[in-house]
């Protein structure tokens, strides 16, 4: 597997992880590290939703 897939991997798990404990018990685990409104918080948003892209296109692609 590709490098860059399992980052992509590893961030979608970690947005998932987040939503998941957002969903059950309204506790945002990104904005509890790294501060609600920071640009850290909105760069960790950001690179989740770029590896949500990247899923695309492996859930797309013939991984044999």
């Amino acid at each position: 597997m590709n490098t860059l897939y399992k980052i992509a991997l590893t961030l979608g798990i970690v947005g998932c992880i987040n939503w998941g404990l957002v969903g059950l018990f309204n506790f945002n685990l990104v904005e509890y590290l790294f501060g609600d409104g920071t640009i850290l918080t909105k760069i960790i948003y950001i690179l989740v939703f770029i590896s949500g892209l990247i899923e695309i296109g492996i859930f797309t692609k013939d991984l044999d």
